[in-house]
C-alpha cells in the first residue's frame, strides 16, 4: 500500500486519440461529446455480459478462490524473500495457463530487509510485554537491546518544543489518526525526527483506523546525515496507555530489542500479461496490483485482492471472446511496499512509449464492495469516465471521485497519463492494513466479484473505444 502521495503536474502536449503521437490542440478529435456518449452507451450489452459472468455466472468467486490458493500456499511475500519469488513464478505459470498473451517477467532489483527477533518490554512503572512490529528498513538494536526512559509526544511540533528532553530517550509517538495520508508521515519520518533531537530509538503508534491490540508495520525512511536509530510500531492501545501514564508524571522505561537487518538488493520481477489489441496494439490500457506484501498476515487484502481482480479482469474479457482495439496489459508489481520500486523501474523502461498509454489503473486500497472509481485526468477525460461508469448501474457502482492514484502508477499520472483506482471501505481497509490480520478471512468473494466486474468493464471499454482518453 502506498505511503506517500505525489504532486501531480500537467504536461504541455495533448496526445492523439488515434495514433498516440504527440500533436497540438487544434488537431484534437473533432467528435462531439454527444457522439462519444453514444459510442459508450453501445457497450451496455457488453458491460452486462461482463457483470453477469463475474457476479452471477461461471466466473463468480474465481478471483477469491485463486487468491486463497496462492496466499495459503505461499503466505506473506516480503520484498527480497524466497516466498515472493515463489509467488512470482507461480503467477507466471498461472497467466500462461490462463491463455493470456505475451506473458513475461521484467527484471527488477529490490530491497531485502528482515525483521528478525524483536521485543519491547515496559519495565517501569510496571512490567508489561508489548506487541510490536519493526518498521521496514529499520536497523536493529545491539544484542542487549536499548533500555531507556520514554518521552511521549503527539506531534512533530511537540517533539521540537521538547527537544532538550529527548536526548538519550526512546521517543513514543501517540499521534491521533486523522487519515492515512496525513498520519503515515509519523511512521515514515518518525525515526529521523527523533534522531535529530538525540533519541536512541522511536516507537510509533500504529497508523490504523481501528485496533484490537494490533501493531501495523510499513516502510520508514532514513535521511542522509541523520543518525540511524531503531524504530518500530506499537499498538494504539499501548501508545494511549503510555501517554496516560506520562500525563500522570510516571517515569516510563522500555527495553527494546530488534534483530532487524538490511541485506544487499535482491533480484525480482514485475509479472506482465496481455490481451493484444486488435486495431491499435501499440496503445495500452494498464491494469495492476502488487504481488509483494509485508511479512505478517497473508497479504490477502494488501494487495493480493488488487492483483487478483486485475488478473480476473483479463480473464473475464478473454472468456467472453472479447478483444479490445487497444492492448490490455496486466502488471503485477514487485516491491511496492518499499516505495514503488517495481513501478518505478517499469516506468523507466517503458516511459519512451508514454504517448501510447491511454489509462493506467491500480487497485491497492482493498477489494471490498466498491463505491466507485477515483480518477485523475483532464475534465474531458473525466466526463468520459462518468459515462463509462454509467454502464455499471446494474451493480450500483457509478461514482467518479477525484485523485485516482497508486504508488506504482503515480509516475505515469505525474507525467500526464490519466489514472484510476478503486474506491471502497477505507475504514475497514486500514483496520487490517500491514498487520497480522491481513488474511483471507478479511476477504469476501461476493465483494471481490463486483470489484472484478468494475475493473473489467472500465478497462475493456476504455481499451476498445475508438479514441484514447484526452489529456490535459
Amino acid at each position: 500500500m502506498k505511503f506517500l502521495l505525489f504532486t501531480f503536474v500537467g504536461v504541455v502536449h495533448l496526445f492523439s486519440l488515434n495514433s498516440g503521437k504527440a500533436i497540438y490542440k487544434n488537431d484534437f478529435s473533432r467528435r462531439t461529446f454527444q457522439e462519444i456518449k453514444e459510442e459508450i452507451a453501445r457497450y451496455k450489452d457488453v458491460a452486462k455480459a461482463i457483470i453477469n459472468l463475474a457476479v452471477y455466472g461461471k466466473a463468480q468467486n474465481r478471483s477469491y478462490e485463486r487468491l486463497a490458493l496462492l496466499v495459503d500456499t505461499v503466505g506473506p511475500r516480503p520484498s527480497g524473500s524466497k516466498s515472493l519469488e515463489k509467488a512470482i513464478q507461480i503467477m507466471y505459470r498461472n497467466l500462461q495457463e490462463d491463455g493470456l498473451e505475451n506473458v513475461h517477467l521484467e527484471p527488477v532489483k529490490i530491497p531485502h530487509w528482515e525483521r528478525g527477533e524483536e521485543s519491547a518490554v515496559m519495565l517501569e512503572p510496571r512490567v508489561h510485554k508489548m506487541a510490536i512490529l519493526g518498521l521496514g528498513s529499520s536497523i536493529g538494536t545491539p544484542p542487549e537491546g536499548i533500555t531507556a526512559e520514554v518521552l511521549v509526544v503527539t506531534s512533530f511540533e511537540e517533539l521540537q518544543r521538547r527537544a532538550p528532553e529527548a536526548r538519550g530517550k526512546i521517543v513514543v509517538y501517540n499521534q491521533p489518526y486523522v487519515n492515512y495520508s496525513k498520519t503515515v508521515q509519523y511512521r515514515v519520518q518518525g525515526a529521523v525526527e527523533a534522531a535529530k533531537v538525540g533519541a536512541l530509538a522511536s516507537l510509533i503508534r500504529s497508523v490504523a483506523s481501528f485496533s484490537i491490540y494490533s501493531p501495523h508495520t510499513g516502510i520508514q525512511e532514513y535521511q542522509d546525515g541523520v543518525p540511524k536509530i531503531p524504530t518500530a510500531c506499537i499498538t494504539v492501545e499501548d501508545a494511549e496507555m503510555i501517554s496516560r501514564m506520562a500525563s500522570r508524571g510516571n517515569r516510563i522505561v522500555i527495553q527494546l530489542k530488534m534483530g532487524a537487518k538490511n541485506y544487499p538488493d535482491a533480484d525480482s520481477f514485475n509479472t506482465v500479461a496481455e490481451i493484444i489489441g486488435s486495431k491499435y496494439p501499440e496503445q495500452v490500457v494498464l491494469v495492476s496490483g502488487h504481488l509483494d506484501s509485508w511479512d505478517v498476515g497473508q497479504g490477502a487484502m494488501d494487495d493480493g485482492g488488487g492483483a487478483f481482480i486485475s488478473w480476473e479482469a483479463l480473464s473475464l474479457i478473454k472468456d467472453l471472446g472479447l478483444r479490445p482495439k487497444r492492448t490490455l496489459r496486466l502488471v503485477l508489481w514487485t516491491a511496492e511496499e518499499q516505495g514503488g520500486i517495481g513501478g518505478f523501474q517499469y516506468y523507466q523502461l517503458h516511459k519512451v512509449n508514454i504517448s501510447n498509454y491511454s489509462l493506467v489503473m491500480e487497485s491497492d486500497e482493498g477489494t471490498f464492495l466498491p463505491s466507485g472509481l477515483q480518477f485523475t485526468g483532464s475534465e474531458k477525460a473525466r466526463a468520459i469516465m462518468k459515462e463509462v461508469m454509467r454502464l455499471l448501474e446494474p451493480v450500483n457502482v457509478t461514482q467518479v471521485f477525484r485523485t485516482g492514484e497508486g504508488t506504482d502508477i503515480n509516475f505515469w499520472i505525474q507525467a500526464g497519463v490519466p489514472g484510476a483506482s478503486l474506491v471502497d471501505d477505507l475504514y475497514k481497509y486500514f483496520s487490517f492494513h500491514h498487520s497480522h490480520g491481513d488474511t483471507m478471512t478479511v476477504m469476501d468473494p461476493k465483494q471481490m466479484n463486483v470489484a472484478a466486474a468494475v475493473w473489467a468493464v472500465v478497462s475493456y471499454v476504455i481499451a476498445d473505444m475508438e479514441e484514447m482518453l484526452p489529456r490535459s
